[in-house]
């Protein structure tokens, strides 16, 4: 963006020295969210020992004596996940209808939790095709991993980045939210705990990598992104009149 100055030179008449303000005006803009590996590894940890699942004899014997457990002690389903999976995120947008504001804007938000829900559910849909695990349940054989989770908790990391800087208790509750979705697919036989742990993996790095690659997207959606506006105020002398100017360069 051409960097335009403005130039306001205000006259006052000062008995005494002046000081210059500084004042920096941020633009309404996406934040841009630097690339830390170190957020990587709970995601990457929850993803591995998923997939690690898929082949180790103790963690599928675990899975075995978990449903055994579920099937002796549970009588009846609980549909509840089928709504809550959708919850965390519709916190945010909620917040945002009662006045409370997150870290960006309503389109902005839009299209991070957009991006999010691509990369969640290819990463599903193609993982599901691939690895063609029996549910336990035994109705279908696309149990890996669980979608429901993973849908659960890239809400929950959303709704996380937009309001930990609000009160972590938005984020705390978003993911009690989310464990609860993922510990309802296994209490309703529908998933094995491996499928779950991955799913939650999946979710959260979607969710993450939705926030790094958005300023991207909005450049080429939106145009050139937004830049921070500065100000500040600044005495001035011409020989004869002592005065402040006031500058602003966006």
């Amino acid at each position: 963006m051409k960097k335009i100055t403005v130039l306001l030179c205000l006259s006052l008449a000062l008995q005494s020295g002046l000081s210059a303000q500084s004042l920096n005006v941020a633009t309404d803009t996406v934040s841009v969210q630097s690339f830390n590996f170190k957020q990587l590894i709970i995601p990457a940890i929850l993803i591995g020992y998923g997939v690690i699942g898929l082949e180790s004899d103790e963690l599928k014997s675990w899975n075995l004596q978990l449903r055994q457990e579920v099937s002796e002690h549970i009588d009846e389903k609980v549909t509840l996940d089928d709504l809550t999976q959708w919850a965390p995120a519709g916190t945010v947008f909620a917040l945002d209808a009662f006045g409370i504001r997150g870290k960006n804007s309503f389109r902005d938000q839009s299209t991070i939790l957009l991006t999010s829900y691509v990369i969640m559910t290819a990463s599903v849909l193609s993982l599901k095709s691939i690895t063609r695990v029996e549910r336990p349940d035994g109705t279908s054989k696309n149990s890996f991993p669980s979608g429901h989770t993973a849908t659960a908790f890239a809400g929950a990391e959303f709704l996380w980045q937009e309001y930990r800087h609000k009160s972590i208790w938005y984020g705390i509750a978003g993911y009690a939210v989310a464990t609860g979705t993922g510990i309802f697919r296994v209490y309703n036989n529908r998933h094995w705990i491996t499928d779950v742990v991955a799913g939650a993996g999946i979710g959260i790095l979607s969710t993450k990598i939705a926030y790094w690659v958005n300023p991207y997207i909005k450049r080429k959606l939106f145009g050139k992104t937004e830049r921070k506006a500065t100000s500040f105020l600044a005495p001035s002398y011409d020989g004869r009149t002592i005065g402040l100017s006031f500058i602003k360069t966006f």
